[in-house]
């Protein structure tokens, strides 16, 4: 008896990888928006169409901060951000991470959230990865919003060319973690809205730890060649 007869159907082809969802109408809010990393997320995503929000302790910095990007920026503090965004990046200092995720928890049920917080440490030999209790940025995020959607991306970016206004593409992939296919898909899409960007997955939030270590690796690499070193994948 053949596996058609037994009545069991035959397996659905496998997902095509790229096939990635229509992303262009969400709202990106950007938590810690008024840094480098998040005004640069900020404007390469408003420039490329998205709407987007930066967020701050204090609205009228956002408000001052999204007036000098333009594109349509808005800005507002933290907890507005959180409400009118449906994706919303957490690109705030490590060392203020787990108060600020723990003060918007609420704002942030049933949000995708993306950390892009790298938990670093400096001294005179340099910067160097700190682990935390959890294991990463992104694992403290998902154990601080149980009712959210948590991935990791947008690490190994440099923000002098987010923002450098002359820079057309970045070239750069971008490693995307999480536990649900549904949402590293969105976020790889989102990546891809950047000129020269590609979102390429790479695990499940147990394997951020390293991804955010990187970061000091290319700290060291930018240090040495004065450039503004990213990563590409190859083979994919």
């Amino acid at each position: 008896m053949t596996t058609q007869d037994s009545g069991s159907s035959p397996k659905p082809p496998a997902k095509d990888p790229w096939d990635l969802p229509d992303v262009s109408g969400l709202t990106v809010g950007v938590l810690g928006g008024t840094g480098p990393q998040g005004r640069g997320l900020a404007y390469r995503f408003a420039r490329a169409g998205q709407k987007v929000i930066i967020g701050s302790r204090a609205a009228e910095r956002a408000q001052a901060a999204a007036g000098e990007l333009g594109h349509g920026v808005e800005g507002a503090d933290n907890a507005e951000c959180a409400r009118r965004s449906d994706v919303v990046i957490v690109a705030v200092p490590w060392d203020g991470h787990g108060k600020t995720l723990e003060s918007l928890r609420d704002e942030l049920v049933g949000k995708l959230v993306i950390d892009c917080v790298n938990p670093l440490g400096f001294d005179k030999k340099g910067a160097y990865a700190l682990k935390p209790e959890e294991g990463s940025a992104a694992e403290q995020a998902a154990a601080l919003l149980p009712e959210s959607r948590v991935t990791a991306a947008f690490h190994h970016l440099s923000a002098v060319l987010l923002q450098d206004e002359a820079i057309e593409e970045i070239d750069t992939d971008v490693l995307v973690l999480g536990e649900a296919r549904a949402d590293t898909d969105l976020v790889q899409a989102l990546a891809g809205r950047i000129p020269g960007m590609r979102g390429i997955f790479a695990g499940r939030l147990r394997n951020a730890h390293q991804v955010e270590s990187l970061v000091a690796n290319l700290i060291s690499v930018n240090r040495r060649y004065k450039a503004h070193a990213g990563l590409r994948t190859t083979d994919v």
